[in-house]
This record gives structure tokens, sequence and C-alpha cells, in this order.
């Protein structure tokens, strides 16, 4: 099935089911009023809101309405958890590469993972909002999950059976301002602004074929100024699987439903399949010709990040934003 939330003036917004074709849409609040409290007790509510979403696909929900992913929060617009994980190591190999770094021989057996901010996760359509350019702005295109409840020290078979949910993500990062927050031992907090969602959540079984050992076998294509820049598939060169992430996640503490966890940037190795992120194209420039040319994205710019199935029809409805400037700050009533 597929699940979105709906704007209604509250931070959690409206719960509705929306059909796979991505056209219609029924409020699903006599069965829960938001995506965490259907998560919250899954077993129970999920069953009524696969119902709906059978009535919906036949014609036969009432209150039905045309979907408009404009009117999308996130799935989830604050989580308990924002976990982004590296999945794709060709990604993290050729950034070290061309920096001339050595490439650790752990990074090819057990994950790297940062802890995102989640209170503020933003809908599908929404601006992203900041305050220069020369922060260096920069789109990642990812798949992430929802899980359900996933006890501490479990294995990667129990992990994977708590997997809710699957959407895509636009992991916005600030390029300039990474490497001097890394240079303080400590991790990513200013160059990780809100990060952004597909209209719709997925169950995995929507996926068809294409859901296979925790990996979803399809491209994910990423349009910048309107031009396609990359669609890898995100199934391949995948070197840790969504189960793996959130066994990862769980060695050390529980991992309770309503969590989010990150592919981070999908990448290939081969490089005619493009970038999901233009730091990646930017190291393939230095690597080849010692420069990095491409820019980094200025406001006015936007990004389109969306999954096709094998007919051609999108599958979680697209991440589209444009980059616009901050208003200024307002000190004591007066212009910063």
């Amino acid at each position: 099935m597929k699940l979105a939330t709906l704007k209604d003036g509250t931070r959690d917004g409206m719960l509705a089911v929306v059909s796979r074709d991505l056209k219609t849409a029924v409020l699903a609040d006599t069965i829960a009023p938001t995506l965490q409290r259907a998560l919250d007790d899954w077993t129970f509510i999920a069953p009524q809101l696969e119902d709906l979403y059978l009535q919906l696909n036949a014609d036969r929900a009432l209150r039905s309405f045309a979907f408009d992913p404009k009117q999308c929060m996130a799935p989830l617009p604050r989580a308990f958890q924002w976990a982004d994980g590296s999945a794709y190591v060709n990604h993290v190999e050729l950034v070290r590469k061309s920096r001339n770094a050595e490439m650790p021989a752990s990074f090819w057996h057990e994950p790297l993972m940062y802890q995102g901010a989640s209170d503020d996760l933003i809908g599908p359509t929404d601006d992203i909002v900041l305050g220069s350019e020369e922060w260096g702005i920069d789109f990642e295109g990812e798949v992430a999950v929802i899980t359900g409840d996933v006890p501490m020290g479990c294995d990667a078979d129990e992990a994977g059976k708590q997997i809710r949910l699957l959407m895509l993500v636009n992991d916005v990062s600030l390029r300039h301002l990474i490497p001097p927050e890394l240079a303080k031992g400590f991790g990513f907090v200013q160059s990780k602004p809100a990060s952004s969602f597909s209209p719709v959540a997925v169950t995995p079984d929507e996926l068809g074929s294409a859901w296979k050992a925790s990996k979803v076998h399809l491209p994910l294509r990423t349009s910048w100024n309107g031009t396609v820049v990359g669609q890898p598939n995100a199934g391949v060169d995948m070197v840790f699987s969504f189960a793996q992430l959130v066994e990862h996640l769980a060695k050390t503490r529980n991992v309770r439903a309503g969590s989010i966890v990150g592919s981070g940037t999908v990448s290939n190795k081969d490089a005619s399949k493009g970038y999901t992120c233009i730091a990646e194209k930017r190291c393939l420039e230095v690597i080849a010709g010692g420069v990095a040319t491409t820019p980094f994205m200025q406001f006015g710019d936007t990004v389109k990040i969306e999954m096709l199935d094998a007919a051609g029809k999108s599958i979680f409805g697209a991440i589209i934003q444009q980059v616009k400037q901050a208003p200024p700050m307002i000190k004591r009533g007066r212009a910063a």
C-alpha cells in the first residue's frame, strides 16, 4: 500500500491512503490519525489500511479525492530517529580518492552511519530555504526505510522483518560547511539541514520483484534544472542492504517504531549512470583532471528525484524542489 501525510496546519498532519497510480487518496482518520500512530500499532492497524487501499484502487472508497503531492508533508514530518548510512561504498571511495586519502578496509564490512536531525523533515515540494550559496548547496538522492520496533542486538534477518515502509530522500548537504565540522572530531550538524522525502511511503510488496535481499533494484532518477544528471540502479553496488543497516543501528540500543534509516547517496561504479549528488561529479572531475568544474546549486535551481517501475510509472511520486534564499534574520525588531 501507499501512505501519505497531508497538510492540515498541525505538526504531524493527517494520514491518507493513496492509490497505486497516485491519482486518488482517502483520509485514514477513522483508522489512525497519523502515520506514527499506525506504526505504533502496526500489526492491528496495517490490515485496516490495506483494506482501505484495496477499496481505493477498486474505486469503492468513500470520500476519495484527487491526490495532490503539493499538499503532502514528509510521510513522517517529524520522526523519533533519522539515521543515514553510506551503503554505496563506491561513493565514499570516490570522495577519498579525490583527496588522495586511503580507503580504510573497515568501510567494506562495517557501515558508516550518522545521526541526522529528525525534528523537521520537509515535504516533497517544499522549498530548500538556506542562508547562503557560499555554503556549497548539494542535493543527495537516496532511498530510506521506516522501521517497526527493532530489538537491540538483533541480526540482519530479524532487522529486515521490521522494515515497514520505503521512501525517497533528498538529503541536502552543505559541502563547504562539512570539512570544518568534521575537523572538530564530532559530526554533522550545521552542514546537514532539513532532509526532504517523497510524497508517499510504500510497503515493500509494492516494489514486487524489484525488492530483493532488502535492496531496491530500480534506477533512481535525479534531474537538476530540468536535465537528468543520473539514474544509477539502487540495487547495484549497494554493499550493505537495508537489513544490515538496521542491524548496525540496533547493535547497542533498541530502535523504536518510526525510525528512518537512509541508504546514503545512491552510486554505481559505472560512471555512465551519472550522479545523484554534485559532490560525486566534482570528485570524478578532480580524479580525471585535477580540478572540479561543476558548481554547486544556486538560488533558483531546481532538483527532481523520482523512481519509476519497470512500466515507467512513478512509485513514490517525485521530490521536486527549488532552492531559495532565507529572508534576513530579524533581531530585536530590525533586520540583521
